[in-house]
C-alpha cells in the first residue's frame, strides 16, 4: 500500500511469526484482507517483508504482533526491532499494541472452529485438548493452561492443555492420558493461528493416539478481525511501552 498516512486513520502493520510453509502467510493475507484499515503485514522470520521493510515511507503506524500469547517475540525481539527502525527514522510514531491473546474472544473462535468440525460446543461426553505452539517462557505456557481451565465451565467432559514444543505434555500424551482416563470423546483445538509445520505434527500424532476430531486452526475467523480492530484502537489511545 502507499507510503504515509492514509487519509482513514493511522496505518496498521501487523508482524506475525512466518514460515516456509506457504499456507501460512496466505492464511494470514486472508485474515488481514478482512480488516478495514490501511493494513501492511511483516514477518519475524522466514518470510518478507520484516518489519523495517513494512515500516518503510510511513510517519506513524500501528504496530500488533499477529501472535496468541505473550512471550518471547512480543516482549523482546518485536521491541528490539523497533527500537532498531526508530534509531534510523526518528520522525517515526509507533504506537505498539498487545498480542491477539488472551482474549475472550479466541474461546469462541475455537468453539467456531470445533463446531465446523463437528463437535457439538459444550458436550459433556467430549474431552477437549487444547493445544497451543508452546513456548520456553512459563507465562506464556500459564495462559493457555488458564483459558483451558476456565473453558471447562462451559459443560465439556474436561479440557486440558497441551504443547507441540517446549513444554509437557504434548498433544498426544494429553489425548492419551484422556483416554486412560476414560472420556468418552476426544477432540483436539488447535490453539494455532495458521497451518504449518506444528498444525501438521499435532493433527497427525493426536489421530494415531486416538483423537477422533482434530479442528482447523484459528485462521481468518471473523473473532479474530474483531480482536485486531480492538487491540488496533487499544494501542493508540495507551500503547505498549518499548524499553530504549
Amino acid at each position: 500500500m502507499a507510503g504515509g498516512t492514509a487519509p482513514g486513520g493511522v496505518p496498521l502493520v501487523a508482524v506475525a511469526h512466518g514460515s516456509r510453509d506457504p499456507r501460512a502467510a496466505a492464511t494470514v493475507a486472508a485474515l488481514l484482507g478482512q480488516v478495514p484499515l490501511d493494513v501492511r503485514v511483516a514477518y519475524l522470520d522466514h518470510s518478507a517483508p520484516t518489519l523495517g521493510q513494512a515500516l518503510r515511507g510511513l510517519d506513524r503506524a500501528v504496530v500488533l504482533p499477529l501472535l496468541l500469547t505473550e512471550a518471547y517475540h512480543s516482549r523482546v525481539d518485536l521491541p528490539a526491532a523497533l527500537n532498531e527502525v526508530r534509531a534510523r527514522e526518528p520522525r517515526l510514531v509507533v504506537h505498539y499494541g498487545r498480542t491477539l491473546g488472551p482474549h475472550p474472544a479466541l474461546r469462541r473462535a475455537l468453539e467456531r472452529r470445533l463446531s465446523e468440525a463437528g463437535v457439538t460446543v459444550g458436550d459433556p461426553d467430549t474431552a477437549v485438548v487444547l493445544v497451543s505452539a508452546g513456548s520456553s517462557d512459563a507465562r506464556a505456557n500459564g495462559v493457555v493452561a488458564a483459558l483451558a481451565r476456565g473453558w471447562r465451565r462451559s459443560g465439556w467432559w474436561t479440557v486440558t492443555a497441551a504443547y507441540a514444543s517446549a513444554a509437557r505434555p504434548s498433544p498426544a500424551e494429553a489425548v492419551a492420558a484422556l483416554r486412560r482416563a476414560g472420556a468418552p470423546r476426544v477432540v483436539v483445538a488447535p490453539y494455532l493461528l495458521a497451518p504449518g509445520y506444528f498444525a501438521d505434527k499435532v493433527r497427525r500424532e493426536t489421530l494415531e493416539a486416538g483423537a477422533e476430531v482434530v479442528a482447523d486452526v484459528l485462521g481468518p475467523a471473523p473473532e479474530l478481525v474483531d480482536v485486531l480492530l480492538e487491540r488496533y484502537e487499544a494501542a493508540q489511545r495507551q500503547p505498549v511501552p518499548l524499553a530504549g
